[in-house]
């Protein structure tokens, strides 16, 4: 038996913000990052449109990129001290992923983090606030998914939450926000998106319901990423919906390796200058990922399904799967996003020499790739990694080498 779960309410489309004034409650408290949300005055609307559903509102700001368990524990404490019964997180998918943390902690205050990654481990939640999320960017869709990201950062780690207890109660998908993006945020969170639709496709988990979300997902990506981060508002509005359909799909059919590798990447080298930031990652490590999912036979179907709506081409399989990794390949570059670790800058911007060193990234080898295998999304990759393969696909993302194994 398989379970396909949802928030209760989505409203989605043009000023769906407004939506905020039907919530029922007497406190809520609204989560928000660095700022965003606030220059362009959705914070204040939210704000005011939970006043006008009867509540005192009480404003949590500052949660940073990458949310640390340290923002999450002092989240959590400004709830135990508010009591608030709506828990309304608005930005992009850090402070969503942030409050998600925060509403456990809230209402299992001796819950320890450790207790949070227990992979679907979570006990019941709503005995005290229910969850709405706003989303701002177009790739995390953290605000219908079961999964949370928080970095440890004494060690180096962004760890996955994982459980449908967290899927929020009510989703905004708003496309006005997202128009607000900077370009490069366009180009990485849309490739986290497509990353999501194409590892929920070939997971061990797919299903026929997560399947249908998945594939127009992809179709809408490939329409409209591009255009997207060239300025084109129609194609961001409908990115945003796209994003959301691609959550929608991962939340429930799970994901794969690219993601484990993203996640045991993206911090590990913070000493070195610099994050590898998550959808950047995805989009280096998707191609070659690929190649090594595509020795599975049942996945490389599922590839080739993949290009065949697309419009790829290819008269089999391997060549499906050729010309699904060229085409990604080649929106990488469209998108100004590096092809491996080796040419990663500091800004994320492809260059000859990236910011992880060769004898670094050497060193930190085993470990990222042990853990990567731990990692909650290995498990429903349709290929399940060694040690060894996991190291040398690690050096393929590293050197942008072929994946020959």
């Amino acid at each position: 038996m398989a379970r396909f779960t949802l928030p209760r309410d989505l409203y989605h489309g043009k000023g769906a913000l407004e939506n905020l004034k039907t919530l029922k409650g007497k406190k809520a408290i609204i989560c928000v990052g660095g700022g965003s949300m606030k220059r362009g005055g959705f914070l204040q609307r939210a704000e005011e449109y939970l006043k006008e559903a009867g509540m005192e509102v009480k404003i949590f700001e500052g949660i940073e990129s990458d949310p640390s368990v340290e923002t999450v524990m002092k989240g959590a404490a400004v709830m135990q001290e508010f009591g608030p019964d709506w828990i309304v997180a608005i930005g992009g998918g850090s402070p969503i992923d942030a409050a998600k943390a925060m509403w456990i902690k809230y209402e299992y205050p001796d819950c320890t983090f450790e207790d949070m990654c227990k992979v679907f481990g979570i006990p019941e939640l709503r005995k005290k606030a229910h969850f709405c999320a706003i989303s701002s960017t177009s790739g995390t869709a953290t605000e219908v998914t079961a999964f949370s990201i928080i970095t440890d950062y004494a060690k180096g780690i962004k760890y996955p939450i994982a459980d449908f207890e967290i899927t929020p109660d009510v989703a905004i998908v708003d496309p006005e926000l997202a128009e607000t993006m900077p370009k490069k945020l366009v180009a990485h969170t849309g490739m986290d998106a497509l990353t999501h639709a194409i590892e929920a496709y070939v997971s061990t988990a797919n299903s026929a319901y997560a399947d249908s979300l998945a594939i127009h997902a992809i179709e809408l990506i490939q329409a409209n990423l591009v255009k997207s981060y060239n300025g084109d508002m129609e194609a961001r509005d409908i990115m945003h919906d796209a994003q959301c359909l691609a959550g929608m799909a991962f939340s429930n059919a799970l994901l794969g390796i690219v993601h484990s590798m993203a996640h045991k990447t993206g911090a590990v080298f913070a000493d070195q200058g610099a994050h590898i930031i998550h959808g950047a990652a995805n989009a280096m490590y998707l191609p070659k990922v690929i190649a090594f999912n595509a020795k599975d036979e049942t996945a490389k179907k599922r590839y080739g399904v993949i290009a065949d709506y697309m419009h790829l081409g290819g008269s089999n399989d391997d060549e499906k799967v050729e010309l699904l990794i060229k085409y990604i390949r080649g929106m990488n570059d469209e998108l100004n996003i590096p092809h491996c670790i080796k040419n990663y800058g500091a800004d994320s911007f492809p260059t000859e020499q990236g910011f992880v060193p060769e004898n670094i990234f050497k060193e930190r080898l085993h470990d990222i790739a042990a853990n990567a295998i731990l990692d909650a999304c290995t498990g429903s990759n349709p290929r399940q990694p060694s040690q060894e393969e996991m190291e040398k696909l690690l050096e393929c993302c590293y050197y942008d080498a072929e994946v020959d194994f």
